[in-house]
């Protein structure tokens, strides 16, 4: 049996690989595939930004929740490993649909995928504005000018995504494991000064509202969108059939430990303090101080921000391969197609996903909006894009095995409680909009998904529809 799932997953592989997206293949192991979903994910900026939200709505069931958000992940993350033993191709999760289900889900796939990239991309960049701003502050005594710190993160990003995808995969890669060291290092030291016990208040859940735990989960799950963005490199990666699976499942399951450790261990550090962890500017950095190792406080901090730089360079990396791969599709101009033959990346649709999410959080800032809510309001937006493919690819996957001949009762229930549960995440989205821009932001999040579908009728019309 394990012969002919493989044989039928080969035949699959070489319809996509048989099509030259002109990218150096082969060039990417085990290891830089799975930085560029950690990368994506950013989870040193979910540790000191997004904790303390969860935490303002969640209080000592934060953990729980992130216990929630990590089994959430885990169902799509079995939908996308299956879907990426059968297929490698740079469209990830816009292939995996397009190639199943009928034309007009493909296309949203694409476009949901492709906002879901750009504006996690934009939102982090954000997120290293607000950390240049403290790190200058604490130093310097000066805020840098926000424009040309923005222009200077997407710019950097830029040119290393399209110098080389494996430098650009290792320089993530060791930018993680150092950022995410720091952290760990931190929370143990904190933990072995409290003693191993247990923290009751929390493991009993005291004085959490049921009602807030569905706004809170939205929030945590934040912390996850990208941990599938590996399967945009399939091309680029070293027997993608066995190692994209293995890194989406791996991040998933590493992800959801590290965020359950770092909420379990912030909310007990900040037990006894004048200032509320949902009210702290840099969390880590005091319980650093507070652990007596405050030199490494401050190496959170700007690991923090280097870590945002590399998760905008994860997230260029990610998006300029979707929007390659609907170009290919004819959902967008062929010259975003278009390979370097030198560096094997696609320039054009490098520099424009870089200069959109600059252009995204230029325009922001000219508003007077402050990183730490460009993160916040941009990160929202992406959630919407995520869900959208995340749904897209549990309802395709039972329709694509069927097709190969593998049909699955296990499989079809696991995609249909997977549907189910990202459609009741964007309900809890809906009902937790707390302020005016974040009751907007579904809104937004249509309208573009309207124009994206009035663009493809209005090519396919012309007779430039999908080719796939």
């Amino acid at each position: 049996m394990a012969d002919q799932t493989s044989t039928t997953g080969e035949v699959y592989t070489q319809q996509n690989a048989a099509e030259d997206y002109g990218l150096h293949a082969g060039v990417l192991g085990p290891l830089e595939t799975l930085a560029q979903s950690v990368s994506a994910m950013a989870p040193s900026t979910s540790a000191s930004l997004t904790i303390p939200l969860v935490f303002a709505l969640a209080g000592n069931g934060t953990w729980f929740v992130y216990l929630l958000a990590t089994g959430a992940t885990l169902l799509v993350g079995f939908c996308v490993s299956r879907f990426a033993r059968l297929s490698a191709s740079p469209g990830s999760l816009y292939t995996y649909t397009a190639e199943t289900l009928p034309p007009v889900f493909g296309v949203l796939a694409g476009w949901g995928l492709l906002l879901a990239y750009l504006a996690t991309g934009a939102s982090v960049a954000g997120g290293a504005l607000y950390y240049a701003n403290l790190l200058s502050l604490q130093f310097l005594h000066w805020t840098p000018p926000a424009l040309p710190t923005l222009a200077l993160v997407c710019l950097a990003a830029g040119y290393v995504a399209y110098r080389d995808v494996k430098l650009s995969a290792e320089l993530m890669l060791w930018i993680e494991v150092v950022s995410l060291g720091l952290v760990v290092i931190v929370l143990a030291v904190l933990l072995g000064r409290y003693g191993l016990h247990f923290d009751m208040d929390q493991f009993r859940l005291k004085g959490v509202s049921t009602a807030a735990l569905g706004p809170a989960l939205v929030l945590a799950m934040f912390s996850f969108v990208g941990f599938e963005s590996a399967t945009t490199l399939g091309g680029e990666v070293r027997n993608p059939l066995r190692t994209i699976p293995r890194a989406v499942v791996q991040c998933a399951i590493l992800a959801g430990m590290f965020f359950m450790l770092c909420s379990y261990s912030e909310v007990l550090g900040f037990r006894g303090e004048t200032n509320r962890l949902s009210d702290s500017t840099s969390p880590l950095h005091l319980l650093a101080a507070k652990a007596g190792i405050s030199p490494l406080g401050v190496g959170i901090d700007f690991g923090a921000a280097v870590s945002m730089v590399a998760c905008v360079l994860a997230c260029t990396t990610a998006a300029a391969r979707v929007l390659m791969r609907m170009a290919h599709g004819a959902l967008l101009p062929t010259t975003l197609e278009r390979t370097n033959r030198r560096h094997g990346t696609p320039g054009a649709a490098i520099a424009l996903a870089a200069s959109l999410m600059f252009v995204a959080t230029a325009v922001l800032a000219m508003r007077g909006v402050a990183g730490s809510d460009m993160y916040d309001w941009l990160g929202s937006l992406a959630v919407f894009g995520f869900l959208t493919a995340y749904a897209l690819v549990a309802i395709a996957l039972p329709f694509a095995r069927r097709a190969l001949g593998q049909h699955s009762h296990r499989v079809v229930v696991v995609s249909v409680v997977t549907a189910l549960v990202t459609v009741l995440i964007v309900i809890f989205d809906l009902k937790s909009a707390a302020d005016v821009v974040h009751a907007r932001i579904p809104y937004i999040y249509l309208g573009y998904i309207a124009a994206g579908i009035g663009w493809y009728w209005v090519r396919r019309n012309k007779g430039l529809g999908n080719k796939d």
